[in-house]
């Protein structure tokens, strides 16, 4: 394989290990969930393979062989495919062929993302093969060890992790931003990537740590009206993993009875690159803007709550981490930055966002666009905002979007 593609996670990524790209590509290779799964790299709550440095690199280097393949070993339609997908590059080829036209990368009709994608990676080959014709400076790093992998075995609190290998906490994730949570899965894998000379330190202080003392356990007493779900986010953990420790058949759980539960050593805020302190922090501040919190409805999408509270989509998903394409669950809540106070049945930044909701109306004979605005204490403009209306005239039995804050509606 062509020795420049360690220079494509630049292009990829720019070596940032938390990079997370809007069409829900992760990790410094940017893979999306689908060709993840495809290429072993597993993702569930606890983890995500795709920003495994080492299994992530392992899986992109077999993605790009087999890409290297597919197209009889030209690297330059490889490196297209790895951008745009195999699909579009075929499609691309088979036009050309269809108008008689050459089939080489720098002839195809392909997106503007991936025409720009392999002349910069040419370009970064052209930079490092030659620093001082271009008067760049490239620092020298020594040909020598500088990370090995340990595997702990079993799963193991990652700030007892950072301690036994004299490491900072953040440090270590810098090193595994794999891990999502404040542990390595309960499942595994358990490997730690770490400096060369800390890594022989945590093994020697591995050894002489307890096995049943690498994470920390509660026994949690079940209150009244307390679901398995509840205790799950109390404590930072997923419902699966209580059913599992505590020999649980389905979700029913009685008041007054105990669970054993694996708690974090340190407060949440100590684990700041864990997956819910990284967006604890992307939420926590914008200058100048009021905060929203918005409670996911039932069939709400990024599209219908930015329309709501006039927000850009993209800008919307970014706020909360996320790609516009990843699904909303309800229940979920989500964070809004505006410039100014919404309006209508949009939130005021001191109003709690489980006031609003969305409902159906019915219109109903003799009804007009003013007359249900003012019964829900919305806009006229809302109503075209959130719906789709023809014309000046509803119709008995069309139906209607309405967001409504349920404390400021009228009785009658």
């Amino acid at each position: 394989m062509p020795t420049e593609l360690v220079l494509l996670p630049i292009v990829e990524s720019a070596y940032q290990p938390f990079a997370y790209s809007h069409g829900r590509a992760a990790g410094i290779w940017q893979f999306i969930p689908s060709t993840g799964r495809l290429y072993g790299l597993n993702q569930n709550w606890w983890y995500d393979g795709r920003r495994d440095i080492h299994t992530a690199t392992q899986a992109a280097l077999n993605y790009l062989q087999n890409l290297s393949k597919l197209f009889d070993g030209d690297w330059e339609l490889a490196l297209a495919a790895y951008n745009s997908g195999s699909g579009t590059v075929q499609r691309a080829i088979k036009r050309n062929k269809r108008l008689g036209k050459p089939t080489d990368f720098w002839h195809l009709k392909l997106p503007l993302e991936t025409r720009a994608y392999v002349p910069k990676m040419m370009a970064l080959k052209e930079l490092i093969e030659h620093p001082k014709k271009h008067e760049v400076s490239l620092r020298c790093i020594p040909e020598a060890p500088g990370f090995t992998i340990v595997d702990a075995g079993s799963q193991i609190d990652l700030a007892l992790a950072a301690d036994l290998a004299e490491l900072e906490v953040d440090t270590l994730y810098e090193y595994n931003p794999a891990f999502n949570r404040w542990a390595t899965p309960p499942d595994g894998p358990h490997k730690l990537l770490m400096p060369y000379e800390n890594a022989e330190i945590f093994k020697a202080n591995l050894a002489m740590h307890p096995e049943d003392q690498r994470v920390q356990w509660a026994r949690h007493k079940i209150k009244n009206g307390e679901t398995l779900s509840h205790v799950a986010v109390k404590y930072n953990t997923t419902v699966r993993e209580l059913r599992k420790i505590n020999n649980l058949r389905g979700n029913n759980i009685r008041a007054g009875k105990h669970l054993l539960i694996p708690v974090a050593s340190r407060s949440q805020s100590n684990y700041t690159l864990s997956s819910s302190q990284r967006k604890k922090a992307i939420q926590s501040t914008a200058k100048g803007k009021a905060r929203i919190n918005h409670i996911v409805q039932n069939g709400e999408s990024f599209w219908t709550i930015s329309r709501l509270y006039d927000v850009n989509m993209h800008k919307l998903a970014k706020w909360n981490g996320m790609a516009i394409r990843d699904p909303l669950r309800q229940g979920q809540k989500l964070v809004i930055w505006k410039n100014n106070a919404p309006t209508g049945a949009a939130l005021s930044s001191r109003k709690p966002s489980n006031t609003i909701q969305s409902i159906s109306y019915t219109v109903r004979s003799g009804d007009s666009l003013s007359r249900i605005a003012s019964r829900y204490n919305v806009t006229v403009a809302d109503l075209h905002r959130w719906n789709t209306i023809k014309g000046k005239y509803l119709q008995p039995g069309q139906k209607l979007k309405l967001y409504i804050d349920i404390t400021e509606q009228s009785r009658g």
